[in-house]
């Protein structure tokens, strides 16, 4: 209880803001979901320093309009602001839009996969049919970062140690949405059973720990390094499918503006502290490392470790859902 209530209350002050942060001029970001909420706002942050940033996420007229209230926020700036098209919950969108990436840029310093769906009209499904919060949240993420793995290895091989990141959004639905004790209920392939709207979410946010610790388990040889992260509670446009009771929740207790959640992913994404030996870490709110609950621990630990071996399955079914797209 007291790993949930220091997520949600008493948050200690964040230690890397706009304020603070390092120059960082010469490279590279994506920002999946960047036009809004707190993508949008670590976009902001990132191109006043000087960075070059791409939002990638399927509207192009919302982020046109966010590139030019990020230029306009910052008109010193010496960094470079981009769309990247594509949508998360259409697998076949993302590999032209790696492409189109790839054919512009010739490295690329961290992938913030930030953007995500929560609570969606029941029967919500991606393009290819699974549930839309799996989807989009989980498996749309994973491909854009397989097509996107040569370049960040290629990238990190020129860069100093562990700067070069992958960054899976998760939540404080990890801790208390989802289902107990595993984290997702997988059936035989390793695919998440549907438990439900909200319960989906959880095993979404789930899902995204799992690959964020089991990708860290491939990659040290390359130098990429990778975290999870709750970003806190915030007001942002992933409340949009709520009203009656969710509605009355979001204003009484999520009473944290999207900056702050911003704070988290820019801590995740620049701080010193995600050393090789801590890729795939948990990362707390507003920029810290955190526990996960007993049970998603058990999951991240194949049975020959005394685990479960969840998290090793959902990411086994993550790459044979997304192989046809590779």
């Amino acid at each position: 209880m007291g790993n949930i209530f220091s997520q949600l209350y008493f948050i200690p002050a964040a230690t890397l803001t706009e304020k603070n942060c390092p120059n960082q001029a010469g490279r590279v970001f994506i920002v999946t979901g960047g036009y809004a909420g707190v993508g949008f706002e670590l976009c902001k942050i990132l191109y006043s320093h000087d960075a070059t940033v791409w939002i990638a996420g399927r509207s192009e007229s919302k982020a046109e309009k966010a590139i030019s209230s990020i230029k306009n926020a910052s008109p010193s700036s010496k960094g470079e602001i981009h769309f990247l098209s594509l949508d998360l919950s259409d697998l076949s969108t993302i590999k032209p839009a790696v492409n189109s990436f790839t054919a512009q840029q010739q490295r690329l310093d961290v992938l913030v996969n930030n953007a995500g769906v929560m609570f969606p009209p029941k029967g919500s499904t991606d393009a290819q049919g699974n549930e839309l919060q799996i989807g989009t949240n989980c498996l749309g993420h994973y491909l854009l970062y397989q097509l996107l793995l040569p370049l960040l290895t290629e990238t990190a091989a020129s860069s100093p140690t562990a700067s070069v990141r992958v960054l899976w959004a998760a939540s404080i639905a990890v801790h208390v949405a989802t289902p107990q004790p595993q984290g997702i209920v997988i059936d035989e392939y390793g695919g998440p059973m549907d438990q439900g709207v909200m319960p989906n979410y959880g095993q979404s946010k789930a899902g995204n720990v799992f690959l964020a610790r089991c990708c860290a388990k491939t990659t040290p040889q390359t130098g990429v390094v990778h975290a999870a992260f709750n970003p806190g509670n915030l007001r942002t446009e992933l409340q949009r499918h709520w009203s009656g009771l969710d509605a009355w929740f979001t204003d009484t207790f999520l009473v944290y503006p999207p900056i702050n959640g911003a704070y988290t992913e820019l801590w995740a994404a620049l701080t010193p502290e995600l050393t090789p030996d801590k890729s795939g870490a948990y990362v707390y709110p507003w920029g810290r490392f955190g526990s996960l609950p007993a049970g998603i621990e058990s999951s991240l630990k194949g049975k020959s470790e005394a685990g479960t071996g969840v998290a090793d399955a959902f990411v086994q079914w993550c790459g044979k859902q997304t192989a046809a797209f590779a």
